[in-house]
């Protein structure tokens, strides 16, 4: 089963591994998973673009003025906060949704990062979990091959990963809507070639 997804993180360099803030998963049978990291506030306010752009999607309080300057907070009242888990709570729920479907497919637009993102959360490569694939489709190829197909609007809420996930999979259907099923499988291996002629 397909399952679209994104991943929103802080990532500096070579010498630091990428730090999760959010990651959202939408599987085709319309079952979805969407976790912050609450370990992540501080990288999101430390870089400007985290805290310009990933900031407004997560349920964080406005900066409150106090003497010593400004306080900035997760919000317990705002409806996402209940998505607000530490980092140990995040894997065991990312592992338990994802070893719950049958023959996975991870999809993704630009999703390089998003795929080395989602495998740290378990350790090193060899530490991944059985049933969680070594890859990710790429999304972005499938729109190259498919140039001229009306794909859906980006999502109002930039950044945010769950919107973004749902726009992933909006954006294969649309795509996959005019090929014949068998160029999207990969569930059936391809028929085998006679090569004895070389």
């Amino acid at each position: 089963m397909k399952v679209f997804y994104d991943a929103e993180f802080d990532e500096r360099g070579p010498q630091i591994p990428i730090k999760p803030i959010s990651f959202a998963f939408v599987a085709e049978d319309g079952r979805e998973l969407y976790v912050i990291n609450e370990e992540s506030l501080s990288n999101v306010m430390r870089s400007p673009w985290l805290s310009i752009n990933v900031r407004p999607s997560l349920p964080i309080y406005e900066d409150q003025r106090v003497e010593s300057g400004f306080i900035t907070s997760w919000d317990p009242g705002h409806p996402e906060y209940e998505n607000v888990l530490s980092l140990d709570t995040l894997v065991a729920r990312v592992r338990e949704f994802l070893l719950s479907i049958d023959n996975l497919e991870l999809w993704a637009h630009l999703g390089a990062y998003d795929h080395v993102a989602l495998l740290q959360l378990f350790g090193e490569m060899a530490q991944r979990p059985a049933g969680i694939p070594m890859f990710t489709h790429e999304l972005q190829q499938l729109m190259d091959t498919l140039p001229g197909t009306k794909i859906p609007s980006q999502p109002e809420i930039a950044h945010h990963a769950l919107w973004d996930a749902r726009w992933a999979r909006d954006v294969y259907f649309a795509l996959a809507a005019p090929l014949p099923a068998v160029v999207l499988s990969i569930s059936e291996p391809p028929p085998k070639k006679n090569y004895d002629w070389i």
